[in-house]
């Protein structure tokens, strides 16, 4: 696929008028309390302490070489450090959410170098397609299909998607170790040849080089250190590396699913003309879904992807808003008639997936969405 821009054609006025409205009360909201749309200390609270869940453990390893039973509790740390700060520190900032630093947001969102990933896919990726375009084939590869998992309706049935809701969740748990072994550069090339990387030729090169030099470092601290110069078992790093890497995986796959992948969203398709006949943001409304909204472990954990349809429409408001804004959006999203998709609960969204994956797993081959 060579990337073509969809354009998104509004022929409801009233519809139009839902976004205007709710920016405009959205930004009411900050101006009226005093309140900045980047980070408190709430936010860097939960910063120090996401980072310190990933870091500590690792040092505590290196420098105790602790029995392998421990290690194994401290991998397991790391892990949920790891998904943590993917969600709440790394995401914000790469979005210029965090702060209205540049330089804050710059090296805060490169903590995702920490966990083995790129920027510059990453922005791509996420930034740029996915919130463009969300949930529409060939666009949003989010939803799409990978290796035996079959998220998109439009996408052709193998015989083993019928059983996915079996094994999806274990395919979850290598998320993170594809990220850092394979992912980047694959989608390196992909996005270069398919047009969605403009650099140039000679950019691509110092891009490129800075993808495979973080790495390095990456591998040579996470294997080179305690096993080369501290002198722990191979196995015993890299059983507790894989640890780490599986509930990772499955923590950040999960959150991400329950937003999009779930009963209720549409997949719409552009027509010939590559346009979409509805208001980008209506489009949002009709293709995210927030789960657990009142539970403030979750919200606090996840970093405000429990809030999809908020962040989608407001990207660049740090996540600590998402609570006060949320009752902004729905209220508008009423007052106009929009719909405003949500599970009340992590059990409910959880649910919504698997039947989720179950249907896409049975549906005939017909390029039609499911709403």
């Amino acid at each position: 696929m060579t990337f073509s821009p969809i354009r998104f054609i509004d022929k409801d006025k009233d519809k139009a008028l839902f976004f205007a409205t709710l920016r405009k009360r959205v930004d009411s909201y900050f101006k009226e309390n005093k309140i900045s749309k980047h980070y408190n200390s709430t936010m860097v609270i939960k910063t120090i302490i996401l980072l310190s869940a990933y870091l500590l453990p690792f040092i505590y390893i290196l420098v105790f070489n602790p029995p392998f039973n421990i290690a194994l509790i401290l991998w397991t740390v790391m892990g949920f450090g790891l998904s943590g700060i993917g969600m709440s520190v790394m995401h914000d900032a790469n979005h210029g959410a965090y702060s209205s630093s540049h330089k804050t947001n710059y090296w805060l969102g490169h903590t995702l170098n920490l966990l083995g990933g790129s920027v510059f896919n990453w922005k791509l990726q996420h930034n740029v397609m996915h919130h463009t375009y969300t949930n529409i084939h060939d666009y949003d590869d989010d939803i799409a299909d990978k290796l035996i998992l079959k998220f998109n309706p439009h996408t052709k049935v193998k015989w083993y998607h019928k059983l996915q809701v079996v094994y999806a969740f274990l395919f979850y748990g290598i998320l993170t170790l594809y990220w850092a072994l394979l992912k980047d550069f694959i989608q390196f090339n992909k996005y270069t040849k398919q047009g969605v990387n403009s650099s140039t030729k000679a950019q691509n090169r110092v891009i490129w080089f800075k993808i495979f030099l973080s790495k390095v470092i990456y591998w040579a601290v996470i294997f080179g250190l305690p096993v080369l110069v501290i002198g722990i078992p191979f196995s015993q790093i890299l059983l507790g590396f894989l640890l780490m890497q599986f509930i990772a995986g499955v923590v950040l796959t999960v959150v991400f699913q329950l937003a999009h992948t779930v009963e209720g969203t549409t997949h719409p398709l552009p027509g010939t003309d590559m346009t979409i006949e509805n208001n980008w943001a209506v489009h949002q409304m009709n293709t995210t879904v927030n789960f657990s909204r009142k539970s403030k472990w979750i919200s606090w954990y996840v970093g405000g992807l429990n809030f999809q349809v908020e962040h989608h429409l407001f990207p660049t408001i740090c996540h600590v808003h998402y609570p006060a804004v949320s009752e902004i959006v729905k209220a508008t999203a009423e007052e106009f008639g929009v719909p405003y998709l949500e599970n009340e609960t992590f059990g409910k969204a959880l649910k919504s997936h698997v039947n989720a994956i179950i249907s896409f797993g049975k549906m005939p081959d017909l390029n039609e969405a499911i709403g």
